[in-house]
């Protein structure tokens, strides 16, 4: 394939569309999975070269605090401290993931600048970041984009891997890497407004 995010789409809504059909009835299941979240993306990690230029673009920096909302393994997250000296904050709802990430902290050496949190991404309260990275389907986006001009401050960066936010909020900039699309916003005093109305 050869559109930039045809992989990732291609999987994302692959699954949408087909949701619960490819499971067994649950009478056919050996027994419940209780403590299993209920995932509404798939896990596709993002390669590194393109979280190298999602931090280089939103200029993450030593003073910035990242959130990076469907964290996986927390290579974004990482990659943030470890390279450019931010603290960053990993939310995802998966439990393996959150475990995941919070080995490779440890094996980075950053455990002290970055946490990760199993959590709802549209419960946490995002007021502390500077910076939000994304990878996260366009349906889950236009929900979340009110939250985020609601809780960042004006200034604040957001950037997102393969997917935009809409025709209501187009991208400041964009950049390509290996044929994924990139997206960059900023937060301004007219989304805070828009958000307060």
């Amino acid at each position: 394939m050869n559109s930039p995010t045809s992989r990732r789409q291609v999987l994302l809504l692959g699954a949408t569309a087909t949701g619960l059909g490819l499971l067994p009835a649950p009478s056919l299941l050996a027994q419940p999975v209780a403590d299993k979240p209920t995932l509404d993306v798939p896990y596709v990690p993002t390669p590194q070269a393109v979280v190298d230029r999602m931090l280089a673009l939103a200029k993450v920096g030593k003073n910035d605090v990242l959130f990076d909302l469907g964290c996986g393994d927390g290579r974004i997250v990482v990659t943030a401290a470890s390279q450019f000296g931010a603290r960053g904050t990993g939310i995802d709802i998966d439990p393996e993931r959150i475990a995941e990430a919070k080995e490779n902290a440890r094996k980075a050496g950053v455990e002290k600048q970055v946490e990760f949190r199993q959590a709802n991404l549209f419960e946490t309260d995002l007021s502390k970041a500077s910076v939000v990275s994304l990878y996260l389907l366009p349906t889950i986006k236009v929900k979340l984009r009110p939250r985020l001009w609601q809780q960042l401050k004006v200034g604040s960066r957001v950037v997102s891997h393969a997917f935009d936010m809409g025709n209501e909020w187009p991208a400041d900039k964009t950049a390509t890497v290996d044929g994924r699309t990139i997206y960059f916003w900023t937060i301004t005093e007219a989304q805070k407004r828009q958000a307060k109305a």
